[in-house]
């Protein structure tokens, strides 16, 4: 379980293919502090260290992953936004986040409005997924406000600081970023679709 607010970005330092699956060697600033076999949601997406050496470590993607994130895009260099599970104790400052993603969106536009950014976002929509005006929403793993809301697109406000912390300053248009809808949204998405089906 995760709450949307990235601790750090990653690099990604290699990338190995083993089988239909592909190993992904990323330093940050946190590595010392990993174990084997933690959760860890890279752009949202939740994934297993399965090594740790040095100030490197180790994850692995299976094919479905690739197929649904935008992990298949990485190459040596991309930045990526991460997030440690969230601990019990704490505070939930984003919203619940599952690491789970549900498809990638595509940037279609991005506007600087005076030092903050307004990013529209389309995806394809078959019914399944809703965003809502003030509603939450996850874009590369950070909890969002969606501000505005259609039926296959929506956009974000992105403030100052989470432009710079994270690798939102990295996107242009046309880029494809792992989407997670809110879950209670998509609870009510199927319950409905469901109802209209019977």
């Amino acid at each position: 379980m995760f709450t949307g607010i990235i601790e750090a970005v990653g690099t990604i330092e290699k990338i190995e293919t083993s089988g239909s699956n592909i190993n992904f060697t990323l330093t940050c600033p946190f590595t010392h502090e990993l174990k084997i076999d933690q959760s860890l949601a890279h752009n949202g997406c939740c994934l297993t260290v399965v090594k740790t050496e040095g100030n490197k470590y180790v994850v692995t993607a299976i094919n479905e992953t690739l197929e649904k994130t935008n992990l298949g895009k990485w190459e040596v260099g991309t930045v990526v936004n991460l997030e440690r599970c969230m601990k019990m104790d704490g505070r939930l400052d984003g919203h619940i986040v599952q690491g789970h993603v549900d498809k990638t969106g595509e940037v279609i536009d991005i506007e600087n409005r005076d030092g903050s950014y307004f990013i529209t976002m389309s995806y394809e929509n078959d019914g399944s997924f809703v965003t809502v005006p003030q509603g939450s929403i996850t874009v590369n793993g950070i909890s969002l406000t969606v501000a505005k809301s259609e039926d296959n697109l929506f956009s974000v406000a992105i403030i100052p600081y989470t432009w710079e912390f994270t690798n939102m300053k990295y996107l242009k248009k046309g880029d494809k970023v792992n989407l997670e809808f809110d879950i209670i949204g998509k609870y009510i998405a199927r319950l409905i679709k469901k109802q209209n089906v019977n």
